[in-house]
C-alpha cells in the first residue's frame, strides 16, 4: 500500500475553513484528519457537531476521526450519520474496547484505536486483529504545533512486528510534530499514514508539502 497523507484540520485557519478544506481536496492528500477534543479527556476543546457536520459537507476526502474525548461509543451513531471513514478512539477511554470496536465495526466504519506516548505497544497484543488502524501519539494529546518525540519510532517498529507477525492489515497511523524531517524517519520504522497539522499549514505552498510527503 502506498504512504497515505491525512492533512490534520487542527492546525487550519478557522477563519477561513473553506479555503484550507479546498486547498485539501485540491491536494494530493488521501484523508483529513479532524481531533475532537471535550476539555476532559484532554485540556483543550476543538470542534463541536455543528463544525464537523459544515466539514463533512465540504470535504472531498474520507473523514478520519480522532476522538480525544471521554466516552466516545456516545457518538457512534451520529459519526455513521455524516459519512466517517475511520473513527479512532484511545486505549483508556474505552473501559469495554472490544465492544466498543465493534460497535463501530457494525455501523459501517472503520475502527482505530490510539495509544499515548507513555503506552506501550503490547497492550495491543488481543484486541489488534479486531482493529484497522493503530495511531500513534508522538506527542502528547491536545494540542497541535508540538515537538515529535523520538521514542515513538521504536514504537511504530514494535507496532510493525507484531502486525507483520499475527500477519494482519492494521494500519499504522502517527500524528504529532510530523514535517519533512520527522516524517521520512516515521515511515522507514513503519508508519502507514501520516498526520500533518502545523507542517501543512504553515507552509507557503501547503499543496507542495502534502505532495512532499507523498513522495516519501
Amino acid at each position: 500500500m502506498s504512504l497515505l497523507v491525512a492533512p490534520s484540520l487542527l492546525s487550519a485557519n478557522f477563519a477561513h475553513l473553506r479555503l484550507d478544506i479546498e486547498m485539501i481536496n485540491r491536494s494530493k492528500a488521501d484523508w483529513v484528519h479532524l481531533d475532537i477534543m471535550d476539555g476532559v479527556y484532554v485540556p483543550n476543546i476543538s470542534f463541536g457537531f455543528p463544525v464537523i457536520e459544515a466539514v463533512a459537507a465540504m470535504t472531498k476526502k474520507p473523514l478520519d476521526f480522532h476522538l480525544m474525548i471521554t466516552r466516545p461509543e456516545k457518538f457512534i451513531s451520529r459519526l455513521q450519520a455524516i459519512g466517517t471513514y475511520m473513527m479512532n478512539v484511545h486505549y483508556e477511554t474505552c473501559p469495554h474496547l472490544h465492544r466498543t470496536l465493534q460497535e463501530i465495526k457494525a455501523a459501517g466504519m472503520k475502527a482505530g484505536v490510539t495509544l499515548n506516548p507513555h503506552m506501550p505497544v503490547s497492550l495491543l497484543e488481543d484486541i489488534l486483529p479486531e482493529v484497522d488502524m493503530v495511531l500513534i501519539m508522538s506527542v502528547n494529546p491536545g494540542f497541535g504545533g508540538q515537538k515529535f518525540i523520538p521514542q515513538s519510532l521504536e514504537k511504530i517498529a514494535q507496532l510493525k512486528e507484531m502486525i507483520l507477525r499475527k500477519n494482519l492489515s492494521t494500519l499504522i497511523e502517527i500524528d504529532g510534530g510530523i514535517n519533512l524531517e520527522t516524517a521520512p524517519l516515521a515511515v522507514k520504522a513503519g508508519a502507514d499514514i501520516l498526520v500533518c497539522g502545523h507542517s501543512v499549514f504553515t507552509s507557503e505552498n501547503p499543496e507542495e508539502t502534502i505532495a512532499l510527503m507523498k513522495a516519501l
